[in-house]
C-alpha cells in the first residue's frame, strides 16, 4: 500500500508549516505566530483549597444509583492516579452521596434501636418472653415480605424506604401483639392453649382485616400521587402499604400458632413478673372503666372538647409554616457569584481569590473550590461562578450549615469586583440555584420588566424576608462593539460580505479549524490573534482581509466600530417575555413567596403575570395536593369500613372520634415551628 505523511504531529511540525514562498524565501508559520501546545480557552478559572486545579463534574442519570455511581468514580480515579505524573494530584471535591450515605446509616442505626425499644416495650406490657417471642416474631417475617415486594416493584434501598421500613416495625406488631392479648385472656378463662388460639384468632378476623385494609387505603392514595410528591413517596408508601398487608397475614396465620405452642395455661400466666404485670393491666383496666363511666355520664362535655380540638384543627392547619422539605444540614455551602458584565478573568481571579479566602477561614472548613466560567456558560446557566466549602461532619462541629450563613454571607458581601450570594443546598433534588425563584412574564419589551422588576425587588429588600437584595436575571449592562461594514467601500475593493466574515471569525472567534494527532488523542487547532493585539475593540480596525489579487486590506478602511450596552441574555417564559428574581429567604419559602405575589399584585398592570421555576414552582404546585389525597384517603377508609362492618354510622363514628385528634396532635408540633429557621427556639427540639 501507498503512504504518505502529511499529517502533522507536533507543535515542530506546526511551525515549520510553510505558508508562503517567494523564490528562496520560504515564510514559516513559527515566522509570524506564536505555536504553542495550550489550553482550549483561558476563560475558565478553577480552585480547588487555594491551589489551581481542573475540574470535572460528573451527574448520575435520573434512573442511576448513586451510591453505585460514586464507587464507580473512586475506582476510576484511582486508576487514574496512577499514570499521573509526580506533582499532580487528584480527589473528589464534593460528594453530594455522603450526605446520602450518612443519612441511610442513621436510618439504619434508628431500625436497631427501634427493633431493641419494640421489643423491650413488649416485654414490659405482656411480661412474658414467650408472650414477647410471638409479636418479635411478625417482624422479621412482614419486613422480609415487605423486601420482596419491594424486589418485585423494582424499589431500591433509600431513605424513603428504609423509613417505611422503620414505621412498619411499630405496625407489623400491633396486630399480633393483639392476638397475644387475646389469646392470653382466654386462657385466664380455663381454656388450653390450642383452644384459646383458635377462638382468639376467630374473634379477631375481622377487627384484623379491616385494620390492615384501612391502613392500606390511607397509603396507596399517596403512591399513587403525580409529580414530586408522587416520585418521592411512591416507593415509601407501597413498601409501608405491603409490609402492614403481611403483617395482616402473619397474624391471622403464624401469630395464632405460635400463640398456641408458646403459651402457658392459666395458672403459669398469675406467677413472677408476668403475674404482676398482669394484675398491673387489671388495675389499669379497672381504672379505665370507672373513667369510662364517668366520661359516659358527662357526655355533653365530652362533646364540647371534641369539638373544640375538631374546630381547632382549622387555623392550626392555617397558620403551620408551609415548606416543600425541611431545611437538611448536607456539611455544603454554596456561594452563586456574579461579577461585572466587563471584567476579564484577571480581574475577576483577584476577587475570587479574596472570597476563596473567606471560605477557607471558616472554622469548620475541611475544603474549598470554586469555579469561575466563560460568558458564554454564565449567560445559560444564570451564575458567572460557582463557589463551595465543604464543612466537617456533624459529629465534629458544633454549629450547622445553616447558623454559618449570615456569617460568611456578611464577609463576602465586602468584597469589591464581585456578587457573591451564600446559600445551601435544597434538601429535594433539582434544578435551581435558589429557594426562591420568582418569574415576571409579559409580552412588554425588555426595559419594562426590568423596571417592575426593581421596584419589586426594593419591596423584597425592605421586608427583611430576604438574606440579601434578590437576584434579577435580566441584566442590562454587558458592552457590546458592532462592526459596521461600508459596503459600497467592499464593492469597489472587490471583497465580499463571507470572505470578511470568515477572516474576521478565523482571527477573533477562538473556534477550531481542524485536528490533528499526537500520540494518540486528538487535539484541535485553533488560529487567534494574540491577546495583547485584541484588549479593545479599537484594536480590531488593525485586522487585514484577505483582498483580490492577495491584497490585504485593514478593517478599518472598510468598517468602523459602534458602542452600545445590551442585555446579558433575554430571557423567556411559557413563550412570554420574562424576568425572574432569585433570593434565599430568612423565614420560610412559603412566606416569601406570599409576598412576593401580593407585591406583584399590587404593582404589575394588566397584561403581566407571574410564574415559579424550581423549589418555588415544586411548593405552589405541589402543596396543593394535601388536601385532595387527604379526602381521598378519608373516601377510601370510610367505604372500606362500610364493607366490613355493613353500616355507614359505624365508619362515621370511627372516623369523626380519630381523625380530628389525630390531626390536633399531629398539628400541635408544626403549629409551634419557629417560622425562622435560622433562630434557636425552644420548639426546635421537637420539630
Amino acid at each position: 500500500y501507498l503512504a504518505a505523511n502529511t499529517d502533522l504531529h507536533s507543535v515542530e511540525d506546526f511551525k515549520r508549516l510553510i505558508i508562503y514562498q517567494e523564490d528562496d524565501t520560504l515564510i514559516r508559520l513559527e515566522d509570524i505566530a506564536k505555536v504553542e501546545l495550550g489550553a482550549e480557552d483561558y476563560d475558565t478559572l478553577v480552585r480547588y483549597s487555594g491551589d489551581t486545579a481542573v475540574f470535572a463534574g460528573i451527574f448520575p442519570q435520573p434512573n442511576a444509583n448513586i451510591i453505585e455511581v460514586i464507587g464507580d468514580v473512586r475506582t476510576e480515579l484511582d486508576r487514574l492516579k496512577q499514570e499521573m505524573p509526580a506533582g499532580l494530584d487528584a480527589s473528589i471535591g464534593y460528594d453530594a452521596s455522603e450526605y446520602v450515605s450518612d443519612a441511610i446509616h442513621e436510618v439504619t442505626v434508628t431500625l436497631s434501636e427501634t427493633l431493641l425499644i419494640v421489643v423491650v416495650v413488649i416485654f414490659l406490657f405482656l411480661g412474658s418472653v414467650r408472650s414477647v417471642i410471638v409479636p418479635v416474631m411478625a417482624i422479621p417475617v412482614s419486613l422480609i415480605g415487605g423486601i420482596f415486594l419491594m424486589q418485585v416493584f423494582g424499589f431500591t434501598l433509600n431513605l424513603l424506604t428504609l423509613l417505611a421500613i422503620v414505621l412498619s416495625v411499630g405496625l407489623v406488631v400491633d396486630d399480633a401483639i393483639v392476638v397475644v392479648e387475646n389469646v392470653e385472656r382466654h386462657l385466664r378463662e380455663g381454656r388450653t392453649p390450642r383452644e384459646a388460639a383458635i377462638l382468639g384468632a376467630r374473634e379477631l378476623v375481622t377487627p384484623i382485616i379491616a385494620m390492615t385494609l384501612t391502613l392500606v387505603a390511607v397509603y396507596i392514595p399517596i403512591g399513587l400521587q403525580g409529580g414530586l410528591t408522587g416520585a418521592l413517596f411512591r416507593e415509601f408508601a407501597f413498601t409501608l402499604a405491603g409490609a402492614v398487608a403481611i403483617s395482616g397475614i402473619v397474624a391471622l396465620t403464624l401469630s395464632p400458632t405460635m400463640a398456641a405452642k408458646l403459651l402457658r395455661s392459666a395458672q403459669d400466666e398469675e406467677r413472677g413478673f408476668t403475674g404482676w404485670v398482669n394484675h398491673q393491666f387489671d388495675r389499669l383496666q379497672k381504672s379505665y372503666g370507672d373513667v369510662l363511666g364517668k366520661t359516659l355520664e358527662t357526655r355533653q362535655a365530652a362533646y364540647l372538647v371534641w369539638i373544640f380540638i375538631g374546630l381547632s384543627t382549622i387555623p392550626m392547619f392555617m397558620f403551620s409554616p408551609n415548606e416543600l422539605a425541611p431545611t437538611e444540614d448536607q456539611s455544603v455551602l454554596f456561594g452563586i457569584i456574579n461579577t461585572a458584565s466587563n471584567s476579564t478573568v484577571d480581574q475577576n481571579a483577584a476577587y475570587a481569590e479574596a472570597a476563596e479566602q473567606v471560605m477557607l477561614d471558616v472554622p469548620e472548613a475541611a475544603l474549598t473550590f470554586q469555579l469561575l466560567f466563560p460568558p458564554s456558560i454564565g449567560a445559560t446557566i444564570g451564575a458567572d461562578g460557582f463557589s463551595g466549602v465543604v464543612v466537617k461532619p456533624w459529629a465534629e462541629r458544633d454549629r450547622t450549615v445553616t447558623a454559618m450563613v449570615p456569617d460568611v454571607q456578611a464577609q463576602v458581601s465586602n468584597i469589591p469586583g464581585l456578587q457573591m450570594f451564600i446559600t445551601t443546598p435544597p434538601a429535594l433534588p433539582g434544578g435551581s440555584n435558589f429557594p426562591v425563584e420568582f418569574v415576571i412574564t409579559s409580552t412588554a419589551d425588555a426595559d419594562q420588566l426590568l423596571a417592575f422588576a426593581k421596584e419589586l425587588q426594593q419591596k423584597a429588600t425592605a421586608s427583611g424576608l430576604f438574606a440579601f437584595p434578590p437576584d434579577i436575571d435580566l441584566k442590562i449592562d454587558q458592552p457590546q462593539a458592532t462592526i459596521v461594514l461600508d459596503r459600497d467601500r467592499l464593492a469597489d475593493l472587490g471583497l465580499n460580505l463571507s470572505q470578511v466574515g470568515a477572516d474576521l471569525a478565523a482571527a477573533t472567534s477562538g473556534n477550531f479549524i481542524n485536528r490533528f494527532n499526537m500520540d494518540g488523542r486528538s487535539y484541535k487547532v485553533i488560529p487567534v490573534v494574540q491577546r495583547t493585539d485584541r484588549l479593545t475593540s479599537e484594536q480590531l480596525g488593525n485586522i487585514h482581509i484577505s483582498g483580490p489579487d492577495g491584497q490585504m486590506v485593514p478593517l478599518s478602511s472598510i468598517a468602523h466600530i459602534e458602542h452600545s450596552v445590551v442585555a446579558r441574555s433575554l430571557n423567556r417564559f411559557q413563550q412570554l417575555n420574562a424576568v425572574k428574581l432569585s433570593g434565599v429567604s430568612t423565614r420560610t419559602l412559603d412566606e416569601a413567596l406570599s409576598f412576593l405575589e401580593n407585591a406583584a399584585d399590587e404593582i404589575l398592570p394588566p397584561g403581566y403575570s407571574y410564574d415559579y421555576t424550581g423549589e418555588s414552582r415544586q411548593l405552589r404546585t405541589e402543596g396543593n395536593k394535601f388536601l385532595p389525597a387527604f379526602s381521598l384517603a378519608i373516601l377510601m377508609i370510610f367505604l372500606v369500613l362500610s364493607v366490613q362492618f355493613n353500616s355507614f354510622r359505624d365508619p362515621f363514628v370511627i372516623l369523626a372520634g380519630s381523625v380530628p385528634l389525630a390531626m390536633f396532635g399531629a398539628l400541635v408540633f408544626t403549629v409551634l415551628k419557629m417560622p425562622d429557621p435560622n433562630m434557636p427556639h425552644w420548639t426546635s427540639g421537637w420539630t
